[in-house]
């Protein structure tokens, strides 16, 4: 008798959990609310005008379109991204996230949409000087990277004898690099590589030889499996299908 009370408890246990599923909900309100920092390019950028452009958008706009919803984008920052993706209520959070055991300690993370890497992002004229870990890791060099994620966590772990300053102003870097304000911004490959083709004096260094190696991936609300189970599923056919690697293709070029 217990044996059967037990097995009738953990089916309406597995029915109340599907239930609450963060598919059913978007199917019902026809809304995905995605968080995102809108600051990093080619994955988010928020414009002036309050629209969204970028690779994730492009993504989360054909994923809302399978689910019959529309996209509602929530603001937030690198430094509250956990936070912000929890409190908010947040089905998804976009925009250039890297894979870490620290991150799936509190949160899901889809299938890696991408392989990346950390690599130096400098003006060209000095890319002779920050080449390696060696080079970089001194007290002459001057970094620049934006409060929290995995550019902070690196220059902590890597580059302690170098100067650092941190940023909230992703989007301003670039041009304090050309201006010399600073030397280096360690970053990933893909940003870096995108922000070489709007800022020609600067150089992606090494991408096919990353300083560090690191996957991208979609967050996802924890324990919540039937969400996660369709996330892999369209992220899966749409990298099949080639859908992913056009809309990719409009916005980074990785070279071969």
């Amino acid at each position: 008798m217990m044996k059967k009370l037990t097995v009738v408890s953990l089916v309406f246990l597995s029915a109340a959990a599907q239930a609450q599923s963060h598919l059913d909900r978007v199917m019902k309100t026809k809304t995905l609310t995605v968080c995102a920092t809108g600051d990093y390019r080619p994955y988010t950028y928020l414009l002036q005008d309050g629209k969204y452009e970028g690779i994730d958008v492009a993504l989360m706009e054909n994923l809302a379109t399978s689910l019959g919803a529309t996209v509602k984008w929530q603001k937030t920052t690198w430094k509250t991204l956990m936070e912000d993706f929890r409190s908010k209520q947040c089905d998804i959070a976009v925009g250039g996230i890297s894979v870490t055991l620290k991150r799936q300690q509190t949160a899901w993370l889809s299938a890696p949409i991408a392989v990346d890497g950390k690599i130096p992002l400098v003006r060209c004229d000095d890319k002779a000087k920050y080449q390696t870990i060696e080079q970089l890791n001194k007290p002459t060099v001057r970094l620049i990277a934006p409060f929290g994620g995995t550019n902070e966590a690196f220059v902590h772990r890597y580059l302690p004898k170098a100067q650092l300053q941190l940023t909230h102003d992703n989007a301003a870097i670039f041009q304090q690099i050309i201006d010399k304000k600073f030397d280096v911004m360690v970053t990933d490959a893909s940003e870096a590589l995108y922000q070489q083709k709007q800022y020609p004096k600067l150089c992606a260094l090494n991408p096919k030889r990353p300083l560090q190696y690191i996957e991208k991936a979609y967050m996802l609300p924890r324990d919540d499996m039937s969400w996660k189970l369709y996330v892999d599923q369209w992220l899966h056919l749409n990298k099949k299908t080639g859908v992913y690697q056009d809309i990719v293709a409009e916005w980074i070029a990785i070279p071969k």
